[in-house]
């Protein structure tokens, strides 16, 4: 009697369920963090804008951080509260340092932390 032996070919089903779950997982998880990573590309656009404009050096701190506020309302950045802008201004140097955190809730008890830290400086120190 002649019998062959066939390998079996394929995953599991219990597999083919933990490897979607993996998938569904990780898509999620971009679907949540990439929006914060684009309002922070908007944050250090403000930034460079800031540095850019001229004669910025010479304004005073309320004036700088209404510049900022501005940038932020129209690029509709909230992240970003007033307490977490240090602005020092002396003579002609002006560095505008922005750390802030945001916590974004992913499923139930778990979420995702991000800190952010940028800072510019313009003129003579």
């Amino acid at each position: 009697m002649y019998t062959t032996h066939k390998k079996q070919q394929g995953i599991t089903l219990i597999s083919l369920i933990l490897i979607l779950g993996l998938i569904a997982f990780l898509t999620l998880l971009v679907l949540k963090i990439s929006p914060i990573y684009m309002n922070h590309s908007k944050v250090v656009h403000a930034l460079e804008t800031l540095k850019h404009r001229t004669d910025i050096e010479k304004k005073s701190k309320t004036e700088v951080w209404n510049s900022l506020q501005k940038q932020f309302n129209m690029n509709y950045v909230y992240d970003v509260k007033q307490k977490d802008v240090k602005i020092t201004s002396r003579g002609g140097y002006l560095k505008v340092q922005i750390i802030y955190h945001v916590k974004e809730l992913i499923y139930g008890n778990l979420s995702v932390w991000v800190d952010f830290d940028n800072s510019i400086e313009v003129g003579v120190k």
